[in-house]
């Protein structure tokens, strides 16, 4: 059963699907979506279909406000930041450790406001670590900055960083292997799509049962 609400912020309105686990549930998983895309990003469908069940975990997937207003252009960081700053209250409304996740633009999001907003876990989909071709342009400060238990889920053929690119540190990783930052997998691959996507559900349900609630 899905439910969606209008959450006014300082950028505009945002939006929330809810995918509720039931009473049983642990966590609040809330994903943001990438810069170029929104909630129907497979990945992110693939979880909220697959983590209230599996992970005992509600699902919330987060449009940011120029998503919602039909704008193609993301805006700055500190904007999409503030949003999600902004939405944040309504994220813990069911009463439920947060975990603040997304995919992309959105992981970043995630990574640079978790401990500022108190989140219990960082959840990173194709976590942008450089721009493609500029390895030098690093942004792994920000996941490093979470300071809280973070896991980065990873398409071994990411343009944005490959997981062999990510440096050591307190995160765990999962990689998708043949996928891309989309999680999209070649015909070519030793692999199939829906292989790919179970990666995917799969680390995450058991990254998300062995956290303490």
């Amino acid at each position: 059963m899905t439910q969606t609400e209008t959450i006014p912020t300082g950028a505009g309105d945002a939006r929330i699907t809810w995918y509720a686990a039931g009473s049983g549930a642990r966590f609040v998983v809330a994903l943001g979506h990438g810069a170029g895309g929104g909630i129907e990003a497979r990945d992110l469908q693939a979880l909220a279909a697959r983590l209230p069940e599996a992970a005992a975990a509600t699902v919330a997937l987060v449009e940011q406000p120029w998503r919602v207003a039909g704008r193609k252009l993301a805006p700055a960081p500190k904007t999409l930041d503030a949003a999600w700053r902004d939405l944040w209250p309504a994220l813990r409304a069911p009463g439920l450790p947060v975990v603040a996740g997304g995919r992309s633009a959105g992981a970043r999001v995630a990574c640079r406001t978790a401990r500022y907003l108190g989140a219990h876990a960082v959840l990173a989909l194709a976590f942008p670590l450089h721009p493609p071709g500029r390895p030098e342009k690093t942004r792994s400060d920000e996941l490093a900055g979470t300071g809280l238990p973070t896991l980065v889920v990873q398409g071994g053929n990411d343009p944005f960083g490959r997981p062999a690119e990510f440096p050591e540190g307190a995160h765990r990783l999962v990689e998708v292997a043949w996928a891309d930052h989309s999680f999209a997998v070649p015909k070519r691959a030793a692999t199939t799509q829906e292989d790919a996507l179970r990666t995917v559900t799969d680390g995450v349900a058991r990254w998300l049962r062995g956290l303490p609630a």
